[in-house]
């Protein structure tokens, strides 16, 4: 099954627009395509006519080019006709935005989909989903632009059976700067599952991290996505919904997905390699770290930092979740000390964490950096950066990145977001440097790395 034209479509059709309402979804996800994506759309409505001075087909099939994707938002009992319809004029895929389904008790329906899609080898996103959005490239959304914010282009691919839990974890992901390559509403998957996805994105250059809202999975599907995560050769991340008996039942009234006993599965997404998070916070902690550095570490940090509390904090968040603060011998306390400004080299903290004291400056950040890159028991520099102190300049972020391209060790920071550290910021992360913008976003950072095992085979 070809899942490409989904991904990367150069035609559309929009099944369901109005030649009346603007507000209808099949014409928002309509004028959205053709205002501001490089996509060749077209409307299709059983009457025909003309929108804003648009043509509007009466059918998918008299749409004058080839249709890599139709998206179709019509009442549910027409939707096996339009699948069909849309087999036999030869378009490639369809997101199928309408709901009244398997969610609602109509399982044969669904079942039609699922059989007419299978016999001919054809792709459907959902139903009842919001589909998919590619920055730069497509989105079948149908929320108005300007009640979401744009989401900046980077190396996450988020998959999630609700689309409005995808679409608020969305809005999370950019708060913290984090880019997307693809975000995945697959709904009640009733052709396209996590699996297929997992296979798909595990070809794809532009993603680095395959990250997951579940909610549940029908008889077989739970092993076959743990199989595909196991084999992808990318981190797997996923946050399991339906924790509890209230929760489970929830599920079922949404998407009729099968919650099962979350205890095991998360027992089992382990062994399989998958990282778990245990809230929102963590999915995007996880997959910000993975994005930049997708190997794992053995959890030993080395904290840069010019405060005394916040590396106090640090070091209470890192042992709590599961990683280590080695501490530094005479000889390592010197070495670091001997690389340290005169004016620092003796009121310096130089334990594991490291405290530069407010005094410091860009040299003395980055000569410590450099120290414990050098050391085998550190797997991992996070650098605590408090832009108040007087001698830290805003290309510090820049610098620091020198010392991961030198030594290759990964190097995670902590910055507040706010405007005027812009800069700063920018240092980091144009260079693949995760930021968070609280300590405990930094720390959950490095706990994502640590919970990863690697590639598994």
């Amino acid at each position: 099954m070809n899942l490409k034209p989904l991904f990367e479509p150069k035609t559309m059709a929009v099944v369901g627009v109005s030649l009346h309402n603007d507000l209808n979804p099949a014409n928002v996800v309509y004028y959205k395509n053709l205002f501001r994506y490089p996509i060749e759309v077209y409307a299709v409505n059983p009457k025909a006519g003309v929108l804003k001075g648009m043509q509007c087909y009466s059918s998918v099939a008299d749409v004058p080019v080839d249709v890599d994707m139709a998206v179709i938002a019509i009442q549910a009992d027409r939707v096996p006709d339009c699948v069909e319809e849309c087999i036999k004029a030869g378009v490639k895929s369809a997101v199928i935005l309408s709901g009244g389904f398997a969610e609602v008790g109509k399982k044969d329906l669904q079942d039609r989909i699922t059989a007419i899609a299978k016999e001919a080898d054809f792709p459907i996103i959902g139903p009842n989903c919001i589909g998919i959005h590619v920055p730069d490239k497509v989105d079948t959304f149908f929320e108005p632009q300007e009640r979401i914010n744009r989401q900046v282009k980077g190396n996450i691919s988020l998959v999630s059976q609700s689309g409005g839990m995808l679409l608020d974890m969305m809005i999370r992901f950019a708060s913290e700067g984090a880019g997307m390559a693809s975000c995945i509403s697959i709904g009640n998957k009733a052709v396209i599952k996590e699996k297929d996805l997992i296979n798909y994105l595990a070809t794809d250059d532009n993603t680095k991290v395959i990250s997951f809202y579940i909610e549940g999975f029908s008889e077989g599907e739970g092993l076959e996505f743990l199989d595909a995560a196991k084999k992808c050769g990318k981190p797997v991340v996923a946050i399991k919904a339906g924790k509890t008996p209230q929760g489970s039942r929830a599920i079922v009234s949404h998407t009729a997905s099968l919650a099962g006993d979350y205890a095991v599965f998360s027992s089992i997404m382990k062994q399989y390699g998958v990282v778990e998070a245990n809230g929102l916070l963590d999915l995007i902690y996880y997959s910000q770290s993975l994005s930049c550095y997708p190997s794992n570490i053995k959890g030993r940090l080395g904290i840069l930092t010019i405060s005394g509390g916040h590396g106090t904090l640090a070091t209470d968040l890192a042992l709590s979740y599961g990683l280590d603060i080695p501490a530094m011998s005479e000889s390592k306390q010197e070495a670091i000390r001997s690389v340290l400004s005169p004016s620092i080299k003796n009121i310096a903290s130089c334990h594991n964490p490291i405290d530069l004291t407010g005094s410091a400056n860009d040299t003395d950040y980055v000569e410590a950096a450099r120290t414990l890159a050098l050391m085998e028991d550190i797997d991992c520099i996070v650098a605590l950066l408090l832009p108040y102190a007087p001698a830290l300049s805003m290309d510090l972020g820049a610098l620091l990145s020198t010392v991961k391209r030198r030594f290759g060790k990964p190097i995670i920071a902590y910055v507040p977001r706010l405007d005027k550290y812009r800069i700063l910021i920018d240092g980091f992360e144009l260079n693949n440097i995760p930021v968070a913008h609280s300590i405990e976003g930094c720390m959950k950072m490095a706990q994502g790395m640590f919970k990863y095992k690697g590639v598994q085979k």
